[in-house]
C-alpha cells in the first residue's frame, strides 16, 4: 500500500470533527498528514482536544475584498507547507486546497462537499473547477461538475457520529446539573455571516423569547449561540466543552435553533430536531433526513407559528417521541455508511 503525504484544512468546528477518526486512522496506517486551520478559538480547542497537531494559517479577513485579501495569504501559506512537507494530496473542504491543485501538476485535491451547488455559489466558482475529485453524499446536488463527482451512501457528520464511531457520555450530564432521565433541551443560535449566508434570516429575538418560555414550562433549557448571547438569556447559557456537545445533543430531549450543523447532528443522534431559518427546504441532505427519515422538521422564519405547534405536539408527551426518535435513527444507520471507513479506503487506493 502506497504511503500518502496529505494536507488538510479545516475551516469549521464540524469540519474537525469530520476529519479527526480519518486522521488517526491513515497515521495508524503510516500515512503523514499536515493540518492546517484558521485561527478560531473552538477550532484549535478541538484540534488541541484530539490531539491533532495543527499549523495556524492566521485570522479570517472580514468583508469581501478582506476576505480576498486573506485567502491569498492562506494559499501562500499553505503551499510553503506543502512544497516543504512534500504533499500530493489535499482533503478537506477547502479552497485553498483546490487552489494548490491548480498550481502544483502533482497535487490532487479531494474536495468533500456537502453543499448543494446552488448553496454556495463561491465555491462553485472558485473552488469547484480547481479540484481533482468532489466527494459528496449521494442527495448532493452538483450538476457542473458531475465529471468528477463522486457519491457515497452517508452524510459528513456520519464520520463521528455513525454508531460505529460514537459512544455517548453519560457523565456530560452531571457537569451540567441534569440526570438521565431529566427533560432538558439545547437551543442553537448561528451568526449566519458565512460566505453562503448572505441574505439569510434566522430565528430572531421575538421568537426565541417564545420558544424559550414554552419549553421552560417542561424542562430546562440550555443555549449554545455562535454570537453573543443576549443578557436576558445569560443564565441559560450552555456550559460544556465543545468536545462533549455531541454526547449532550444525544441525551437531549428536543433541538430547536437555526443551525444547519446541530440540526444535522441532533437529528441523526435521534434526538427531536427542529431549525427555523431562510435555508428551509432548500438543501438537498436536509430535505432527505426530513422526508425520507422524519428525523428533523425545518420552517423558514414566517413559519414560526407552525414550528410553536408541532412543539406543542411534540411537548405533550416528550418522552415517547424521543423513543420513536432512537428507533428512527437505528433505522437510519442500517442503511448509512460509515463515513470514515469509506473516506480512510478511497484515499489510501486514490490514483
Amino acid at each position: 500500500m502506497k504511503k500518502r503525504r496529505i494536507f488538510i484544512e479545516v475551516n469549521h468546528p464540524g469540519q474537525v470533527h469530520l476529519i479527526k477518526n480519518i486522521y488517526h486512522e491513515l497515521k495508524s496506517n503510516g500515512h503523514q498528514i499536515w493540518v492546517a486551520c484558521k485561527n478560531e478559538k473552538i477550532i484549535c480547542h478541538l484540534l488541541q482536544s484530539y490531539k491533532i497537531p495543527y499549523i495556524n494559517l492566521g485570522n479570517k479577513g472580514n468583508g469581501k475584498f478582506g476576505k480576498l485579501f486573506k485567502q491569498f495569504i492562506f494559499d501562500c501559506i499553505a503551499l510553503y507547507h506543502v512544497l516543504k512537507n512534500r504533499c500530493t494530496v489535499g482533503l478537506g473542504s477547502s479552497i485553498t486546497n483546490d487552489h494548490l491543485d491548480l498550481m502544483l501538476p502533482w497535487f490532487s485535491a479531494i474536495h468533500l462537499s456537502d453543499d448543494d451547488e446552488s448553496a454556495v455559489p463561491l465555491i462553485a466558482k472558485f473552488s469547484y473547477p480547481f479540484s481533482t475529485k468532489i466527494l459528496a453524499p449521494s442527495p448532493i446536488n452538483i450538476p457542473s461538475f458531475e465529471n468528477k463527482l463522486v457519491r457515497y451512501n452517508s452524510y459528513h457528520e456520519l464520520a463521528y457520529l455513525h454508531c460505529n464511531r460514537f459512544v455517548p457520555d453519560p457523565s456530560v450530564l452531571s457537569t451540567i446539573g441534569i440526570t438521565e432521565n431529566e427533560i432538558f433541551f439545547v437551543l442553537r443560535f448561528v451568526a449566519l455571516k458565512g460566505h453562503h449566508d448572505g441574505g439569510h434570516r434566522g430565528i430572531n429575538l421575538e421568537q426565541k423569547r417564545e420558544l424559550i418560555q414554552l419549553l421552560l414550562q417542561h424542562g430546562k433549557v440550555f443555549i449554545t449561540s455562535e454570537k453573543q448571547i443576549e443578557e436576558e438569556f445569560e443564565d441559560l447559557r450552555l456550559a460544556v466543552a465543545p468536545e462533549h456537545i455531541h454526547s449532550l445533543l444525544y441525551y437531549a430531549s428536543a433541538f430547536f435553533g437555526d443551525s444547519q450543523t446541530m440540526t444535522t447532528e441532533a437529528a441523526l443522534l435521534g434526538t427531536p430536531a427542529m431549525k427555523c431559518n431562510t435555508f428551509s427546504r432548500q438543501l438537498s441532505i436536509p430535505n432527505e433526513i426530513e422526508d425520507r427519515y422524519k428525523l428533523c422538521f425545518s420552517f423558514q422564519p414566517e413559519q414560526f407559528k407552525e414550528m410553536m405547534a408541532n412543539a406543542i405536539k411534540w411537548l405533550a408527551d416528550i418522552s415517547k417521541v424521543k423513543r420513536e426518535w432512537q428507533e428512527k435513527r437505528l433505522q437510519l444507520m442500517k442503511e448509512k455508511t460509515d463515513l470514515t471507513l469509506y473516506l480512510v479506503d478511497y484515499i489510501k487506493n486514490f490514483e
